[in-house]
């Protein structure tokens, strides 16, 4: 198992179907038959090449909303034009395939060019031998009958039409997100928060294997919170294992599946004495090791709000 941060194939019988692509019905090569096991080897062989040991993947995958905030900081006109060249400012980057094994990014940015127009972003990623990821999931709502605070990712309707279209598109995986709040005052995580997570985890995983893509599963314990780091290593196995559970009755190929997971660490809000690295590190290892199986083979670690 390979660990890292966030930051071809075996061959695959295909035949000529049309797809329906941004609304325009086009010809595309896509799988002749579907299901994961049709996928095993090409899933696996995915997996390992975004978990090259020294690698990372480059989260590209910020909303509009987002990139139009993080511009306005810094005095930048936020216009689709400097923000398609921000990304082309990355992807270009000199030697970023040393790196850089994957790049997650937004839907738009799939169909973007280089300024020149010789290019799209995905023939230049594939030119550096940089896999592209797409971000899978619909964002969150609140779970009725709990707190209000905690939640449920949605995005399962139509997720295997969408993972299709990727896949036909040249995207070979995915990403979803799910989040965890650790609230010791009131019992939370409360049970239907930690079986929703990791249902919904193995569910979208296993629609993603069905159709072509490494799953990335992300169980995320929120920084957010004045929980101690026992807290957070209690939490985190608890949701580790269960997502874990999840993965194999789900039947997921597990060599073909990628955690990102948090690190165990204090909550934002501690106010007690705060946890050293070495503290961290051995947390955080602890629990992964007593959770996930080893034929995983990689943990791309999420920044949580931690600073560089």
């Amino acid at each position: 198992m390979q660990f890292s941060s966030l930051f071809n194939s075996s061959p695959v019988a295909y035949a000529e179907e049309h797809v329906l692509v941004q609304g325009q019905s086009s010809v595309s090569a896509v799988p002749a038959k579907v299901g994961r096991k049709h996928f095993r080897d090409e899933l696996i062989n995915t997996a390992n090449a975004i978990s090259a040991s020294g690698k990372g993947i480059l989260a590209a995958d910020e909303a509009p909303s987002t990139m139009v905030s993080k511009f306005n900081g810094i005095g930048v006109d936020p216009s689709v034009e400097n923000i398609r060249a921000y990304r082309e400012l990355l992807f270009t980057a000199p030697e970023i395939e040393q790196y850089i094994s994957g790049v997650i990014m937004f839907e738009s940015t799939l169909g973007q060019r280089t300024a020149d127009g010789t290019m799209s972003f995905k023939d230049v990623l594939d030119n550096r031998g940089i896999i592209i990821g797409m971000n899978v999931d619909k964002g969150f709502a609140i779970i009725g009958g709990t707190s209000g605070e905690e939640t449920a990712t949605q995005g399962l309707d139509g997720l295997a039409e969408r993972c299709q279209s990727y896949y036909a598109r040249g995207v070979r995986f995915c990403k979803w997100r799910s989040v965890v709040k650790i609230d010791c005052s009131n019992g939370g995580p409360t049970e239907l928060s930690i079986n929703e997570t990791a249902h919904t985890l193995a569910r979208y995983a296993g629609i993603a294997q069905d159709n072509g893509l490494v799953p990335i599963i992300e169980p995320e314990v929120s920084l957010d919170g004045d929980h101690s780091i026992e807290d957070c290593e209690r939490v985190s196995e608890l949701i580790f294992a269960r997502v874990m559970q999840q993965m194999q009755a789900h039947k997921l190929i597990i060599e073909g599946t990628i955690i990102k997971p948090n690190m165990v660490t204090p909550g934002a809000q501690w106010s007690g004495k705060p946890a050293s690295r070495e503290e961290i590190a051995h947390a955080t290892v602890r629990v992964l090791r007593r959770t996930y199986v080893p034929a995983i083979p990689g943990i791309m670690f999420l920044s949580g709000g931690q600073s560089e």
